[in-house]
């Protein structure tokens, strides 16, 4: 009797190590943090006279497309202003925002923060809720808005 009673506490405990181990639980994780909920949409150049391109942002991922090396800046501009130069482009990177940067891990690691600035215009007459993200790139400034109806 003492023996099935020792079978089924390694039984079980074997069970209870398979199944935290199985659920990847780690409180000390990063994969816990996430874009800020205003952030989330799709960003699209406000401006693709020189450079264009669009963000996908969801909770935990950001897709770059376009502001790609075939975007040439105008003669004698400085391509070190290209918008997310050296990021992998139309992938779903993993990132998260955090006291106003974005954070992308790109090639297994978490890029330095980029600082942007995130505002909204309220109630345009159209009824549309028009979002603005910024950054600043060299000398460049890149806005990305993003438009939905709100009626």
């Amino acid at each position: 009797m003492m023996m099935n009673w020792i079978k089924n506490i390694v039984f079980i405990s074997l069970l209870a190590v398979f199944f935290i181990t199985s659920c990847n639980w780690d409180s000390g994780s990063n994969d816990n943090k996430a874009f800020a909920k205003e952030l989330r949409g799709t960003w699209v150049s406000n401006d693709p006279t020189i450079y264009s391109g669009t963000l996908i942002i969801s909770s935990d991922r950001i897709t770059i497309i376009g502001y790609g090396e075939d975007q040439l800046p105008p003669k004698g501009g400085n391509d070190n202003n290209r918008p997310f130069k050296g990021f992998t482009k139309r992938t779903a990177l993993k990132g998260y925002s955090e006291e106003g940067k974005i954070f992308i891990n790109d090639g297994g690691m978490v890029q330095e923060g980029i600082p942007y600035i995130y505002w909204d215009d309220a109630f345009p007459p159209d009824y549309r809720k028009v979002k603005f993200l910024r950054f600043t790139f060299g000398d460049r400034v890149e806005t990305l808005e993003y438009s939905m109806n709100v009626w």
